[in-house]
């Protein structure tokens, strides 16, 4: 459990980072956002992410399942 929030925290700090980091380098360069920009910027990094954690999520359980098996077995003694 402790790792899990150590991992939690870290993400949570990066993130955190790369939106404060992103925010200052469109201050200092001039470029105003506006509202929908804000909008469609947040829906595309939540959803690319949501996107990202399904398909490992898939991948995971695909693999525990035994999914990624052969599709066919063969004789080693052949």
């Amino acid at each position: 459990m402790k790792t899990f929030l150590f991992v939690g925290a870290a993400l949570a700090a990066l993130c955190a980072a790369v939106i404060f980091g992103a925010w200052g380098w469109l201050q200092a360069g001039g470029v105003s956002i506006g509202m929908h920009g804000w909008i469609a910027l947040t829906l595309g990094t939540v959803l690319t992410a949501g996107v990202g954690a399904g398909l490992m999520a898939l991948v995971f359980f695909s693999s525990r399942r035994g999914y990624d098996e052969a599709a066919h077995w063969e004789d080693p003694d052949q």
